[in-house]
């Protein structure tokens, strides 16, 4: 797992010109990750990836929370929408009043307004991964943005 407490911090990732991979550690260490949120203390199971990997265009967080834990409080965004897209277990998010039942397969997006929070209701970790990005800032997409380069495809030994 990766023992990296700091997000803004560069331990166990490699870097080249056009990429950066970095190790979270696998899924059943996800919980030992932490944030500080002010007001609210450490939260346990998030990792923010921004610092970690260089992002420019958007937050991304990988989670795990605990059977029978939720946010402890409801938050929107004033520009950003949000992407949840979980992995394992089984949960609950609500958005302005409205319960979705939530399972691995399950993704959810919520606009900057929406009023969210989230919990885990059943017996087994809940693994989630949050993209965060500027509503209305995607220009290109796909295979709109896509570029072939005319070079054959080869793998080092």
């Amino acid at each position: 797992m990766s023992d990296c407490k700091n997000p803004e911090t560069t331990c166990n990732t490699k870097t080249g010109t056009n990429f950066t991979a970095y190790e979270t550690g696998l899924r059943q260490d996800w919980p030992a990750h932490t944030v500080e949120f002010p007001g609210l203390g450490e939260i346990p199971g998030k990792h923010f990836l921004k610092g970690a990997i260089g992002l420019t265009s958007c937050e991304v967080s990988i989670n795990s929370m605990a059977p029978g834990a939720g946010m402890p409080i409801y938050h929107k965004h004033q520009q950003n929408e949000e992407v949840y897209i979980f992995i394992q277990g089984k949960g609950q998010v609500q958005v302005d009043g409205e319960v979705i039942d939530v399972q691995e397969g399950t993704i959810v997006r919520i606009a900057p307004n929406g009023e969210r929070i989230w919990r885990n209701n059943s017996t087994e970790p809940l693994l989630y991964i949050i993209i965060q990005a500027k509503e209305n800032s995607l220009t290109q997409y796909g295979l709109g943005d896509a570029t072939v380069p005319e070079k054959a495809v080869t793998w080092p030994n």
